[in-house]
Order: structure tokens, then sequence, then C-alpha cells
């Protein structure tokens, strides 16, 4: 009995901390998996992860990732600290709606080797001052597991409010997605040379792109029907260009230092 009632425990405790990650309640509907640089709206609710990280004034500068109730990823460049607030379960953000979810930030824990001149280990943790709720629009997205391999040629999405174009006056208001391809880093190297290093992994020149204002924000990958973070945008074309692939930090690379500060926090 004593044993029935550990494994009862450790599979609420499970369900309790999983809250099946990577499975949306609503179904995106992504065509061609378009493009967020000629961008295509996406589907309201269906990336429930996807956080809009802004000042206290309400301006968005990156995005974001929730991983848990308590933590986002987003890049290191983003410079994210306590002053921010992240929101949650944002889809028009030019729109005030009651359903988001506001929380300010606890922590910001920036990769010990992150590197501005090399834009190497482009990742941060944030840890939300109070819990997001978990709804029908708000839900975890899967980590990348250290030992996955997302092969060169597969389709991913990526996600967020960066410019439209490269000379937009301002961000769009509705959430924008796009499927890219994955390349090889041999492949990515034939574009940026010796700028790509192992913990980078490159997508798109497909005719399309992340742009300014995506930086921070989710490249996932589906498996089985579940979506797993395999990148946070990092770097590109200053001009945006489709013709060139966006550089993403590469999840595998940093999952046990996100796994080991997690548990230290």
């Amino acid at each position: 009995m004593a044993f029935l009632w550990i494994l009862s425990c450790l599979a609420f405790l499970g369900a309790a901390y999983g809250r099946n990650c990577g499975i949306p309640a609503i179904t995106p509907v992504v065509t061609g998996y378009a493009r967020i640089v000629n961008g295509e709206d996406a589907v309201p609710g269906s990336w429930p992860w996807q956080v809009s990280l802004q000042q206290t004034n309400g301006f968005h500068f990156c995005g974001g990732s929730l991983i848990s109730e308590n933590w986002v990823v987003t890049a290191a460049h983003c410079s994210v600290s306590t002053r921010h607030v992240v929101v949650i379960g944002e889809y028009n953000k030019c729109s005030a709606d009651v359903k988001t979810q506001s929380i300010r930030v606890a922590k910001a824990i920036t990769h010990p080797k992150w590197d501005s001149s090399t834009i190497n280990n482009d990742i941060t943790l944030v840890k939300l001052s109070s819990p997001a709720t978990f709804n029908a629009r708000v839900s975890p997205v899967c980590l990348a597991r250290a030992n996955d391999n997302f092969s060169a040629g597969k389709l991913c999405v990526t996600t967020g409010w960066g410019l439209t174009r490269p000379n937009a006056y301002g961000t769009p208001c509705i959430l924008q997605q796009t499927s890219l391809p994955l390349l090889s880093k041999t492949q990515c190297q034939k574009y940026w040379g010796n700028m790509i290093s192992d913990v980078m992994v490159c997508a798109g020149a497909s005719g399309a792109t992340s742009c300014m204002g995506d930086s921070g924000g989710p490249l996932v990958c589906q498996e089985g029907g579940t979506w797993y973070l395999a990148g946070i945008v990092s770097w590109g074309s200053g001009s945006c260009s489709t013709k060139t692939p966006g550089v993403y930090g590469r999840v595998t690379e940093f999952r046990s230092w996100i796994d080991q500060t997690l548990a230290n926090n």
C-alpha cells in the first residue's frame, strides 16, 4: 500500500510539474507548415508559451517562452531586469485584454558564459514574481533535451511581435508566426562563417525570417505531437533579409545549465 501511495504521489507531482508541456489546447495553423517578415497572423492562443517582455509603460522589446509556472526563457541580449514586466497570454498587444497576465520579474539569471562580442550563450532565465496561471491560452513549452537531434531540413516554427519590415515604424499588434527549415552548422557557416558556434542553431534563408523585436522568442520543433523549444531568437541580418538564415541559441546545449539553475533557485 505504501508503495502504491508513493507511486500515486509521484504521478501527481509529475502531472503538476509537467502540465502537458508543448501541447496547445488551441491547435496552431501554420501556412506551409508563413513569414514574420511579411507576416502571418497566428491563431489566437495557439502558442500558449509565447510571452511579451515589456517596459512598465507597455513597450514591447523582446519575446520569451514560458517553461513552467515560475520561469521564462529569453535571450541574454534582451537585458531583462526587475524593472520589466512579463505579459503572458498576449495576442493583440495593441488591445487591452483582461485575460492577459502581467507579472513583474523577480530575478533574471544570465548564462555565466554569455559573450556579447561573439553572441555565444545568448540565454537568460527569468523568474516570475508570482506563478503564472495555466489555462487554455497559457501553458508551457517543453524544453529540448540535451540528446535531442533536430535534423537539417526539418520545418520548425518561430513566433513573435518583431518588425514585419526592417524599416517599419513599429512592431505589429498581432502575434506573427512562420515556419522555417533548420540548417546544419556547415550550411549556416556558408552565410556566417566562423561566427556560428556549437551553441547556435540556424533556420530560414527560405523567404522568411525573424526580425528586431522577436529576440528572445521561441523556435519550436514538433515531435510526436509535442512542441519542443529548440532555439531562442538571437541574431541575424541587420536588414532582416529573408535570404539569410536567422541564428538562434541552441537549447540542447543549454539544457543542463537550465536544469541546474532552476534546481538552485
